[in-house]
């Protein structure tokens, strides 16, 4: 299973600064042909959300889009309509998130209309990402990478963190609330055995704060991929999507960072 998938670009930063555009391979659970919505809606222009059909976890194919839907996107006041550029992927080139405000998202597909909605949090600023020599590099001169920022005191926060090297996104999920963390500053490493970074390489962090529920999406997901790792079948995380489908809805604020491992 793959989980999180950039578009790729030709030029790493141009990569990095776009990838508000990003979705999630969810394909989960051994069926086929269930509908997949990817949604995101960040505080930077320009949204997408990608509709998809799941094929079985053991297939490594890729995922048919499904195209001809009806996708619109409201904050309450206004109404954005959400065209098809490549097949499956839906966009709204002039529509910019907002902090504090609720969004709406409404897809018509088969006859069905699904509905989700999702709180843009408040921004929490990304002071820097730094580098250090791991720990357990077995010999090898990688390097780990961690986020730095102060979280706010007496509000409850949650984050998803994307990590990329070399114009590749890393498979680890890395999703955190402050329940430990509260008004202190923070440090995380962002920890995983997916790559190994060298000197020279370039790595990009986007620190994303979400809402509750997905954070209870990410973590539920980050749970089956590591029961899954442990040979127990994957199950499906709980959606923000009604009727139930495949997938979710976020409203998200996004901060990245760049540097080139010394």
């Amino acid at each position: 299973m793959n989980n999180l998938k950039f578009y790729h670009s030709a030029l790493f930063l141009i990569l990095v600064i776009s990838a508000c555009t990003k979705v999630i391979d969810l394909k989960l659970d051994n069926q086929s042909g269930k509908l997949v919505i990817e949604g995101n809606i960040t505080n930077f222009r320009g949204q997408s959300i990608v509709l998809s059909r799941n094929v079985p976890f053991t297939d490594r194919n890729s995922y048919p889009p499904v195209s001809g839907a009806t996708v619109t996107v409201s904050d309450g006041i206004l109404t954005y309509n959400f065209a098809e550029g490549p097949a499956g992927v839906y966009i709204s080139n002039r529509m910019i998130g907002f902090s504090g405000l609720t969004y709406t998202m409404k897809v018509v597909t088969g006859g069905v209309t699904y509905t989700a909605i999702s709180t843009m949090p408040q921004v929490v600023d990304l002071d820097s990402i730094t580098e250090s020599s791991t720990v357990f590099n077995h010999g090898k001169n990688s390097r780990e990478i961690s986020a730095h920022f102060h979280d706010p005191a007496r509000i409850a926060n949650q984050y998803n963190f994307l990590l990329v090297v070399n114009n590749k996104q890393v498979n680890t999920i890395f999703t955190y609330n402050d329940d430990f963390t509260d008004g202190r500053y923070v440090d995380i490493d962002l920890v995983e055995n997916d790559v190994d970074i060298h000197p020279g390489d370039g790595v990009g962090v986007e620190m994303q704060c979400i809402d509750n529920a997905m954070y209870t999406y990410w973590y539920s997901l980050l749970q089956q991929r590591s029961n899954f790792e442990q040979g127990i079948s994957p199950s499906n995380p709980p959606s923000n999507i009604t009727p139930a489908a495949l997938g979710y809805f976020s409203a998200h604020t996004t901060e990245r960072r760049l540097l080139i491992a010394k």
